[in-house]
């Protein structure tokens, strides 16, 4: 995801540095801003979406390879370096995970903010659509779980 990120950047800034007037089609298009401003506005958003993107999935590896490394370290009592700084280092890896993949899951629509106002709209309705139903488990069956293992939300909690 990494390199998809910056190879979008790099296809971003092709077309905004271009010599010949790429930009113009896209712009000759009806319920749109024809201003130069707004042009570079959308260019320079959906740009710093992915930049930003870039930077958490490159944090994400590195402290993925430290996580990897630390987690196999001996335990000595005096050391800094514990089960529970390790176990800190994943944590952050899981949220740096899960902000740059949000990131690209709203990059993207904004990409279609080029040719129009529907495309992004339509795009980010499914889009809401489609993490509601991954980030939430509906319809959970309760077979063999008794209140005390099923939070409010439907979800089993780690016993």
């Amino acid at each position: 995801m990494a390199t998809t990120s910056i190879l979008i950047c790099a296809g971003l800034v092709v077309v905004i540095n271009s010599t010949y007037n790429v930009k113009r089609p896209l712009n000759d298009s009806i319920f749109r801003a024809h201003s130069e401003f707004m042009v570079s506005l959308k260019y320079i958003t959906i740009l710093s979406f992915f930049l930003f993107s870039f930077f958490c999935y490159s944090l994400s590896i590195q402290f993925t390879n430290q996580v990897n490394i630390l987690i196999n370290s001996p335990q000595d009592p005096a050391s800094v370096i514990t089960s529970k700084y390790v176990s800190k280092l994943l944590e952050k890896v899981f949220i740096l995970n899960t902000v740059d993949s949000r990131l690209v899951y709203t990059a993207l629509p904004l990409l279609l903010w080029i040719f129009g106002p529907f495309l992004i709209f339509l795009c980010y309705f499914t889009l809401i659509h489609v993490l509601y139903n991954l980030d939430l488990v509906l319809g959970f069956k309760k077979q063999g779980k008794t209140k005390s293992q099923i939070n409010g939300y439907g979800h089993c909690e780690l016993v």
